[in-house]
């Protein structure tokens, strides 16, 4: 009978400020986490990615490479962060070059099981649960749908 490989990340090479709470298991590597960060369980955040100060990420959120999220915001329960849009109709796998950056402003709140595609996105901003964000937000309020649009000012 054959035995699979197995791999281990657990935390690695993580860069974590003042009064960090992780609660395990995670898999968080080659990143950058701010002061009074919380960390849930279930997590994966990625080489490259840097979180700012007093920000909460819940469990089962995956951050990839090439994120930058501000300070004092909320990650929610399965919120998923993308960095490959398949351009050239498939997985661009270890090409980083195909890769795109994603940048979220202080005061953001991301909504369960949102997808954040590339993108900018302003400080203050709401992300309904569900939503895709496709485009740049540049304008604070509630954004929600598929693909996410401003519902209102907060």
């Amino acid at each position: 009978m054959n035995k699979p490989q197995l791999l281990e990340t657990g935390i690695k090479n993580v860069g974590f400020g003042l009064n960090v709470k992780v609660v395990q298991p995670v898999n968080l590597y080659g990143c950058k986490i701010g002061d009074n960060c919380f960390i849930g369980p279930f997590t994966e955040i990625q080489s490259g990615v840097s979180i700012g100060a007093r920000t909460k990420v819940q469990s089962h959120a995956f951050i990839c490479d090439l994120v930058t999220i501000g300070e004092d915001c909320f990650i929610s329960h399965g919120a998923m962060f993308v960095n490959d849009l398949f351009a050239t109709g498939g997985p661009a796998g270890g090409n980083r070059e195909l890769w795109k950056a994603t940048t979220i402003g202080n005061k953001v709140s991301v909504g369960t099981n949102a997808t954040i595609l590339p993108v900018t996105i302003c400080d203050s901003v709401v992300i309904g649960a569900g939503a895709v964000v496709t485009k740049d937000i540049t304008e604070p309020g509630i954004y929600a749908g598929n693909p996410a649009r401003k519902i209102r000012n907060i």
